[in-house]
């Protein structure tokens, strides 16, 4: 079905991976619009309770396959994106379920972009990130504008927007930007663990934060105060609620079925 990704399951995770590895997963038209059709097969399965994305090979994703288009220089960049990848990037950032990154190597440009619209980024220590849009006389694009300084903070994405340096592993993680860090050959077994541990727990209610968060980012404190009570409301009635409950009573470890 998928010539540019791969989408399996394993228990309760989705795994998607970018697999153009001898172009370090480099995007093109048709990468973008397979990513969009995989995050609606996910959202469609029962089954899929958390959603984990890497790339084939030493590359996590390289940005935009240069190569794939026809007339760089005669391109509508605005149009590009608002066809290609905003599309791509709702898609993920919609889910409501927790989403992985594990960046096995380089994240550049657009897929730098990709991996912080990911909830959490695994990393391996071999990866980096690089906003590389203005080593070419661009803006961040593809969420990146929104995502970074929500995660490392306004000075901190500005310079790493305008200086666009080569951020380690390591270095990330002391920014904020990556919540683990591996060993390369041990990179898939954590990422897959934290996943799945992720799919353990009540699903509706991990949907239900990051709609909450996402907005209140947005809202003054009385707006965001109603949308935890709107989302708390729905949250109290699912059976994840009820399970909890009910396993706190009766000191034992919930099992929770993302319902």
């Amino acid at each position: 079905m998928f010539e540019t990704i791969k989408l399996d399951m394993q228990d309760h995770v989705a795994i998607l991976t970018l697999n153009r590895p001898d172009k370090l997963n480099a995007f093109t038209e048709q990468m973008n619009t397979e990513v969009v059709k995989a995050c609606k097969q996910v959202t469609k399965n029962p089954d899929a309770r958390a959603l984990l994305i890497t790339g084939e090979g030493r590359a996590f994703c390289s940005g935009e396959d240069l190569a794939s288009v026809s007339d760089p220089e005669a391109i509508n960049h605005g149009a590009f994106l608002r066809q290609r990848y905003n599309p791509m990037i709702q898609a993920i950032s919609r889910l409501e379920i927790p989403v992985v990154a594990a960046v096995n190597g380089a994240a550049a440009g657009a897929g730098c972009s990709l991996a912080l619209a990911c909830d959490f980024r695994i990393a391996s220590t071999k990866a980096s990130f690089i906003e590389a849009f203005i080593h070419i006389g661009l803006v961040p694009d593809s969420g990146s504008c929104y995502f970074l300084p929500r995660i490392v903070g306004w000075a901190k994405a500005l310079e790493l927007a305008i200086l666009g340096e080569k951020i380690k592993a390591e270095k990330a993680h002391d920014l904020g930007l990556v919540t683990q860090v591996t060993e390369p050959a041990q990179l898939m077994e954590n990422a897959i663990a934290f996943a799945t541990k992720l799919s353990l727990m009540p699903t509706k209610a991990i949907g239900l934060i990051k709609r909450t968060m996402a907005q209140g980012l947005q809202q003054d404190l009385d707006s965001t105060l109603e949308l935890e009570a709107y989302a708390q409301e729905i949250a109290g009635k699912t059976q994840d609620h009820q399970e909890g409950v009910a396993a706190f009573m009766e000191k034992r470890t919930p099992r929770f079925e993302g319902k």
